[in-house]
């Protein structure tokens, strides 16, 4: 099996899913991986999101890794990974998921904010600390936190989008996590939005591209 981590840090760039159809999410991921984003996370409050994330190691292999998110327990991140989750995103702190995750070998990436959540996470076994909401505090926060702990690799989620997703790399990310900045599921999932959903993805490549 590849190295999960190692393959985020090469990629840098992770899809978000939230709010799709069960129906709609295998022709998404096809979309995105013909722009080029390969590591694709899948919210656990997805309806049957065990059997998605099945569906798509079926369909990708190591060409696409697949992760859950919205994780808030260790039961739900134990469900995503006996369904072939590569790695457990949440949106918060909770030191239990992140050892269960561990327990089996899984990359865990909790969420944190302030330097103390992102410190007590990695301290816990975190290997990768998503900074969410990232938005909020722009890419200059990011810079301020990798100062005193370069050593945490750090991924700032929520609010990523074209117009900051280089600086937020240029700042310290090792990967970036993407939600509607490039895929909207509040639109209608049509051949034209598959399309617009590429095209999206090749632009966030570009914008990263040589950094």
């Amino acid at each position: 099996m590849v190295d999960t981590f190692q393959r985020i840090k090469e990629h840098k760039l992770v899809a978000v899913i939230r709010g799709a159809k069960g129906e709609e999410v295998l022709s998404i991921a096809r979309a995105l991986h013909k722009g080029g984003i390969y590591i694709l996370e899948i919210t656990a409050d997805t309806p049957k999101v065990d059997v998605l994330i099945r569906n798509l190691n079926q369909e990708f292999g190591d060409q696409m890794i697949v992760g859950a998110g919205t994780v808030l327990d260790p039961e739900t991140a134990r469900t995503a990974i006996m369904a072939g989750a590569r790695f457990i995103f949440s949106p918060t702190v909770n030191v239990e998921t992140i050892r269960l995750t561990k327990r089996y070998g899984v990359v865990s990436i909790p969420g944190a904010l302030t330097p103390t959540e992102i410190l007590t996470a990695y301290e816990h076994g975190a290997d990768l600390i998503k900074v969410f909401p990232a938005g909020i505090m722009g890419p200059s926060y990011l810079k301020d936190i990798h100062g005193p702990l370069p050593h945490i690799p750090l991924m700032p989620t929520g609010g990523v989008d074209l117009s900051n997703v280089r600086q937020y790399f240029e700042n310290g990310a090792v990967a970036a996590g993407l939600g509607s900045a490039l895929v909207n599921t509040k639109q209608l999932i049509n051949p034209d939005a598959l399309k617009g959903i590429t095209e999206k993805a090749q632009q966030f490549v570009e914008a990263i591209k040589d950094v």
